[in-house]
């Protein structure tokens, strides 16, 4: 992924404190009622009313490298790729335009570790989970999304069928990552998984044999197979757990003033279908793998 993933406006009445992986472990099934039942007035959301990381402008943080298929080119200004293309809607709906969005550089666990942030929201494959909501605070989800098995075509466990299938396999994860918990507790393996900082480290250990297997979310494991390991092949993907869909959410400093706001900006834009549309333009190949038992 890439498994896998800061500080806002003035005081707003009610705000709401909505918060993966790990990359991101799943979202209780309350976060996007409580972020949309905000007793915030219409107009504390108003274009000007914002008290931004910087006047005038929005402050969004993701990690580096930016992967795809949720940036290009390693590029997050660029607009292209599901993230950057979804940063940018959610900065329309405030009142910003693309020459008033800043980009900052933010390590995917510094982004929902404790302590003040120096971003307005952070937008990096981030699950949302009642853990990480001790922290920080969470926008209503954007995007729902499934852990994959990523296997080498050769592999003995590029045939399995069900998680069990893969208990003896070296399995790798990027730490802090709800691919992790994937491994963890769906899978459990009989060895102990190796555990990597990014998920270019496991994707190059996966390329050299130093694991059977690595986890990561669905759309990552679509391009990693398509684009950047061509020899491995998408396993299968797991189903949502007791029927709670994991999903990323946008991460805000723990009691932001913004997280109402920029909640209700998401949540308009999954109304209006600008995120059912942007998946479509962006994550397009992720669907319809198998589904491991």
């Amino acid at each position: 992924m890439h498994l896998t993933a800061r500080s806002l406006l003035p005081a707003l009445p009610a705000l709401l404190v909505i918060a993966a992986a790990t990359a991101c472990a799943p979202q209780d099934t309350s976060s996007e009622a409580d972020a949309s039942s905000s007793a915030s007035s219409a107009s504390s959301c108003d274009p000007g009313a914002l008290a931004t990381e910087a006047k005038g402008k929005l402050t969004v943080g993701t990690d580096k490298p930016a992967y795809a298929p949720w940036f290009q080119d390693d590029d997050p200004a660029s607009g292209k790729g599901f993230e950057s293309a979804v940063a940018y809607a959610v900065a329309k709906a405030l009142g910003y335009e693309k020459n008033q969005v800043v980009w900052q550089t933010v390590p995917f666990n510094n982004s929902f570790a404790p302590g003040e942030k120096n971003f307005d929201f952070d937008i990096n494959q981030i699950s949302i989970s009642d853990e990480r909501k001790r922290a920080v605070d969470f926008s209503s989800g954007y995007y729902d999304v499934r852990q994959a098995v990523i296997a080498l075509k050769d592999s003995p466990y590029a045939k399995a069928t069900t998680a069990a299938g893969l208990k003896g396999a070296k399995l790798g994860a990027q730490v802090g990552t709800t691919s992790l918990d994937t491994v963890n507790q769906v899978i459990k393996p009989t060895r102990q998984p190796a555990v990597f900082q990014k998920n270019d480290f496991a994707k190059s250990a996966l390329r050299n044999g130093q694991v059977d297997a690595i986890v990561v979310d669905l759309p990552t494991a679509f391009y990693i197979t398509s684009a950047e390991v061509p020899d491995a092949k998408v396993v299968g993907q797991f189903a949502d757990s007791a029927g709670a869909a994991e999903k990323f959410g946008l991460v805000l400093d723990k009691g932001s003033a913004l997280t109402s706001c920029v909640s209700r900006a998401v949540d308009g834009l999954r109304t209006d279908g600008t995120l059912a549309a942007l998946e479509k333009q962006w994550l397009s190949d992720a669907v319809n793998a198998p589904v491991l038992k």
